[in-house]
């Protein structure tokens, strides 16, 4: 059996220079042996990147490196994406390349500087760099076709140049107000998911090394911006250290804890879709509320962890339900499948969340759920009938695409047929023949609804969740009064 990899591929271009800058690599690697003065442009490249070494470090490989743009925007597809050894990452190689690919240059450099004065030096000056750049190109490919579109950029002489000149920057402090690193909001905010790891092209972890001022200071970093794109719970983003400094601490004060528990039960309730239930070991009583969620730690080396909505409501506190998707490709939930068993001992962090937790003045409540994404309400909507005369109505509206990927269908379909406040809504995407309940999407259900004085909670996947807040805003309802989570 195959098991699910743990780099990622992913978007990596989000300048708008990296989208063309590749057009260089042809252009003065091959371009610049036949008309040498092509060469040439590496000089106001070489300038650009040291200039943008000393303000911004590796700023230049992650946006505007035209190698990494020909590397990641059309040769990533073809990587086997693979962790890059060691040996590509050591200070030994990038020093030992260092001095060879300088040397060789410095040497040929020194012959071609005899015809100074004479019309043949810019023709032999541009072909030297065009040969020069066409080095990197062949080596950079072909560690991209067997290896990792960023094997190269671990050792590459010109990185090796920016990072020499943001030291300089450093020292001399001349770039702290440009120099903008991968921050995170609030390391108590963090699901520690290794999301950032998996994706990031250099393979580096920030999540495990955020330092003063909540900020990743590796040299290595690019400053690409793929780790905070992809961040689940959106709280990377690149500041300089005043910017970082001025970030919202939302996290701050929370009661987020180190829990050891046991599996004390494993429901099977779909070929995909599994239920555990985990009693508290070391403490032994956790407070949490409906609508919180936990992490489930599913690796050790790296540490990640896993963040699932709790999908009960245990007035003792010592134990807790969790729902688990097996995402197709998915890499945690395939370890959780695999290895977590009844008796078996598991490390949990939490509880965390507050933007499903009930709001105590809320009297109209619409529930929206996609998928997976009803697993809060499995807590969140007997809280709110539990509140006697407070709630007046709950709507909850539960989407899928096949009507027999509906989860806990009969515990909703129950409170309904017991409490009248509570109307249940089954939609579905591609029903089959014989449905006879509504059809389409949990957006078709609401958009002729009345919701004046309605607090929505929601969470599903991140299309729905998106599709839904922006119909919910044009019926006017106000975004104080929305609250959603992506599933």
């Amino acid at each position: 059996m195959k098991l699910p990899y743990y780099f990622i591929k992913t978007e990596r271009v989000f300048h708008p220079f990296k989208h063309y800058s590749w057009l260089l690599v042809p252009l003065i690697a091959v371009g610049g042996l036949y008309y040498p003065k092509l060469g040439l442009l590496l000089l106001p490249i070489m300038l650009t990147l040291m200039l943008t070494g000393f303000f911004t470090g590796k700023y230049w490989c992650g946006n505007l490196c035209p190698h990494g743009s020909l590397f990641d925007k059309l040769v990533l597809p073809l990587s086997p994406n693979r962790k890059i050894h060691p040996f590509f990452k050591s200070t030994f190689l990038k020093t030992a390349f260092f001095l060879f690919y300088m040397g060789m240059f410095i040497r040929r450099l020194i012959k071609v500087s005899a015809l100074w004065g004479s019309l043949a030096f810019w023709d032999k000056l541009g072909f030297l760099f065009a040969v020069n750049y066409l080095m990197p190109t062949i080596i950079g490919l072909m560690l991209t076709l067997f290896v990792n579109s960023r094997a190269w950029c671990r050792f590459c002489p010109m990185s090796t140049i920016q990072q020499l000149m943001y030291k300089l920057g450093k020292t001399t402090g001349l770039n702290r107000p440009t120099d903008r690193k991968v921050t995170v909001a609030d390391p108590n905010l963090c699901h520690k998911c290794g999301r950032c790891a998996r994706v990031c092209p250099v393979q580096l972890a920030p999540y495990l090394e955020f330092g003063p001022g909540n900020q990743f200071d590796n040299e290595e970093c690019i400053r690409c911006a793929t780790c905070a794109v992809n961040c689940p719970a959106g709280i990377l983003s690149l500041a300089t250290g005043g910017e970082a400094q001025k970030l919202p601490a939302a996290g701050r004060g929370r009661r987020r804890q180190r829990i050891v528990a046991k599996v004390e039960t494993v429901n099977t309730l779909s070929d995909d879709v599994r239920e555990y239930v985990f009693r508290f070991v070391d403490p032994a009583e956790v407070a949490y509320r409906a609508g919180e969620f936990l992490l489930v730690k599913v690796t050790d080396a790296p540490e990640a962890f896993r963040a699932y909505s709790i999908s009960s409501a245990n007035p003792e506190k010592t134990k807790v339900r969790i729902t688990v998707k097996k995402a197709p490709g998915g890499y945690g939930t395939d370890i959780i499948f695999r290895r977590y068993r009844a008796g078996d001992t598991v490390e949990l962090e939490g509880p965390l969340g507050h933007e499903l937790v009930v709001n105590e003045k809320v009297g109209k409540v619409l529930c929206l759920a996609g998928g997976i994404g009803i697993t809060p309400f499995v807590a969140l909507v007997p809280e709110f009938l539990a509140r006697g005369e407070k709630t007046a109505a709950v709507q909850l509206v539960y989407g899928v695409n096949r009507e027999n990927e509906f989860l806990y269908d009969d515990y909703f379909r129950s409170i309904a047929g017991s409490d009248e406040r509570l109307s249940y809504r089954p939609v579905v995407a591609s029903p089959a023949v014989g449905w006879e309940g509504d059809i389409g999407f949990v957006t078709d259900v609401i958009r002729n609804m009345d919701l004046a004085d309605y607090t929505v909670y929601m969470c599903g996947p991140k299309p729905m969740v998106e599709a839904a807040r922006r119909l919910l805003r044009q019926k006017g309802v106000a975004e104080d009064k929305i609250r959603a989570e992506s599933a």
